[in-house]
C-alpha cells in the first residue's frame, strides 16, 4: 500500500514537471514583445526588419524567385511578414529547431492551422513542387542566419 502511494506521488510530480516544461516551451515559442508591438502597426506594415545577406547560394537564389512569385504577397518582401496578413518567416519561431524544413514543405502542400500568430489559417500553395519549397526554405534559412536566427 505504501508503495502505491509513493508511485502516485511520483507520477504527480512527473506530471507537474511535464506541465511546467510544456508551459515554458509554449511561452518561449510565442511572438516576442517586439513582434507583438508590431501587431499594433497599420495593416500591411512589415512586422520584421530583415538584413539581407551579401550573397545567396544558388539554391537560395532560385528560392528567392519562387518566394517572390508565390509567398511574398502574404509574407512580404524578404519574408518580413505583413500586419494583418501573414507572419514574418525571419523570426525565432521559425528557427530550424522549432520549425524544421519539412514543416515548410507540409505547410505549402497542405496549408497549416494558425497556432503562433493571429492571422488565421494558411491555405496550401498551388503550383509548387517539393523541390521548389526546399529552395524557398534555403532562401528563408539564409535570411534567418543573416539575422541571427540559427
Amino acid at each position: 500500500m505504501h508503495s502505491a502511494k509513493m508511485n502516485k506521488k511520483g507520477l504527480w510530480a512527473l506530471a507537474a514537471v511535464v506541465v511546467i516544461a510544456g508551459g515554458y516551451y509554449f511561452l518561449s515559442a510565442t511572438p516576442d514583445d517586439q513582434a507583438l508591438s508590431a501587431l499594433a502597426t497599420p495593416q500591411g506594415t512589415a512586422l520584421a526588419t530583415v538584413t539581407l545577406p551579401a550573397t545567396l547560394s544558388a539554391n537560395a537564389q532560385i528560392g528567392e524567385t519562387a518566394f517572390n512569385a508565390k509567398c511574398m504577397t502574404c509574407h512580404g518582401p524578404n519574408a518580413e511578414g505583413q500586419k494583418g496578413v501573414a507572419p514574418p518567416l525571419v523570426h525565432k519561431i521559425y528557427e530550424p529547431s522549432h520549425h524544421g524544413d519539412m514543416a515548410f514543405v507540409l505547410a505549402a502542400q497542405n496549408g497549416v492551422r494558425s497556432h503562433h500568430w493571429p492571422f488565421g489559417d494558411m491555405a496550401s500553395v498551388e503550383g509548387l513542387t517539393k523541390a521548389d519549397v526546399l529552395n524557398i526554405v534555403a532562401y528563408v534559412r539564409e535570411l534567418q542566419r543573416e539575422n541571427g536566427i540559427n
